[in-house]
């Protein structure tokens, strides 16, 4: 399944929050518009993530859609929970963490988290959004980052 759905091209966002002090977060890919009335988006977190828990009580997140010249980016997001972010340059309100210089960031509060097989599926409030419509998405496919040709 992991190979076949490696050839569905998605988006690269980071989604992070300031819990207790400290920036907690991780990349995804899973990034889904729901619906318009309410907005909605939706993530789906691994169950055996150990930056889940932490995550999943903030009241406030925020998800920063990276660009094309972001991709330096990942090797950071791939480290330990607790350096993840060291030198990554991001803004944080009231506890919604967003990479500057994003193509996208929404902020959002959690609405519904769903069982799905062995990951929960957290169903999202968008509370405020912004795009940059001149930047380029950052592009995952077949597990690795590409960029869009013009």
């Amino acid at each position: 399944m992991r190979r076949t759905l490696a050839g569905f091209a998605t988006g690269l966002s980071v989604v992070a929050a300031e819990v207790d002090g400290r920036i907690v977060g991780m990349p995804a890919n899973s990034l889904s518009s729901l619906s318009l009335d309410p907005p909605l988006v939706s993530l789906a977190f691994a169950r055996t993530s150990t930056t889940w828990p932490a995550l999943r009580n903030a009241p406030r997140w925020g998800i920063s859609v990276l660009t094309e010249k972001q991709a330096a980016l990942l090797s950071a997001l791939r480290r330990p929970a607790g350096e993840r972010f060291q030198g990554i340059d991001v803004s944080i309100d009231d506890g919604a963490v967003h990479v500057r210089d994003a193509l996208a960031t929404l902020t959002v509060r959690p609405h519904t988290v769903l069982e799905a097989g062995d990951h929960d599926l957290a169903l999202l409030e968008v509370t405020d959004l912004f795009r940059h419509a001149a930047r380029r998405p950052l592009v995952f496919f077949d597990s690795t980052t590409h960029q869009l040709s013009h």
